[in-house]
């Protein structure tokens, strides 16, 4: 059965926003007389806004309201993207290559509200069937919701669908959702070994992402 649709991931694939977050919520902590980990980013990569609001308060030590800490970040986060939104080299490009043989999908842990940001200043809302925040669904990354959910969205199969990741969370959660996974790992936050694993093909850069390369063999 060939490919009927790829799913973007947007955080750490299309842009380069996993530094801003760190250093977004990491400010915030201190802030707030929390305790900072160094893994605190990579745990919270792929969560849904209602768990890393929760993971915050609960295990660094955020004593706020959960939609205290989760409005300010996204305020915060917001007005970067306000002023320039970091995407990645070839992103663009990537995104209307394939728009230009399949549907696509966008799932994202980030909110709805960024992601409706971010797609409106770059140009590129309009190339896409079907977007979605883990915000929206029972459970975010590594669970499989968000990428069953927008596979239905889509009107296909999760089994032909091709996703587009690039976090240890984001993988698994393509992965066991039964859609073709593509790594595309940030030097910055590599991705668990046997999460790359269950990638059908791991690439450098969005340059490498053909056509070829999303059908596969």
């Amino acid at each position: 059965m060939g490919i009927a649709a790829v799913v973007f991931d947007m955080d750490g694939v299309l842009i380069d926003s996993e530094p801003v977050w760190e250093q977004v919520r990491h400010e915030y902590v201190d802030l707030k007389g929390g305790r900072w980990q160094p893994d605190s980013q990579r745990k919270m990569m792929g969560m849904s806004t209602t768990e890393w609001a929760a993971y915050m308060s609960d295990d660094l030590g955020v004593a706020m309201p959960l939609d205290d800490i989760s409005t300010k970040v996204i305020d915060l986060m917001a007005d970067h993207y306000a002023h320039s939104v970091p995407l990645l080299p070839g992103a663009v490009e990537a995104v209307r290559r394939c728009a230009g043989q399949w549907k696509l999908g966008l799932a994202s842990s980030s909110p709805r509200s960024l992601i409706d940001l971010v797609l409106a200043k770059t140009g590129l809302l309009e190339n896409f069937s079907a977007i979605l925040s883990t915000e929206e669904v029972g459970r975010g990354k590594p669970a499989p919701d968000v990428y069953l959910t927008i596979a239905q969205r889509l009107g296909v199969d999760p089994d032909t669908c091709t996703a587009i990741e690039d976090s240890t969370n984001g993988l698994r959660s393509a992965h066991t959702a039964g859609l073709r996974v593509i790594a595309i790992p940030r030097p910055e936050f590599p991705p668990e070994p046997d999460a790359l694993a269950e990638a059908a093909v791991v690439l450098d850069s969005l340059d490498q992402l053909t056509t070829e390369v999303v059908t596969g063999p």
